[in-house]
């Protein structure tokens, strides 16, 4: 959540942190599953891109994964961020929140 934000809304890991975000709703305990809110600024971010623009923060996406060690496929990478703004969409039309579990 905090690199796609970072890639479609600007800033750093550092500012976001900074300004409390990603907001933790639930887990840090022991199992080491934990719950983010999808915050304000990525949900509109998400919501607004077009197909274009989503494609091409899921390419930079996968880049940075693969610099970590972490394969994704262009076009899977694309999917899921193509998805992710699907739903979002959805949410924000029906007034609702997105969440982030992390196991």
């Amino acid at each position: 959540m905090v690199e796609w934000e970072c890639l479609l809304a600007g800033g750093s890991f550092t500012d976001l942190v900074d300004s409390g975000e990603p907001r933790t709703v639930a887990g840090q305990d022991d199992d080491g599953c934990v719950v983010f809110a999808l915050s304000p600024r990525l949900s509109a971010a998400l919501a607004d891109a077009d197909r274009s623009r989503l494609r091409d923060v899921a390419t930079s996406w996968a880049a940075q994964r693969a610099e970590d060690g972490e394969a994704i496929d262009t076009n899977t990478a694309a999917a899921v961020v193509g998805d992710r703004a699907d739903l979002v969409s959805r949410a924000r039309r029906q007034g609702r929140a997105v969440y982030c579990w992390v196991a």
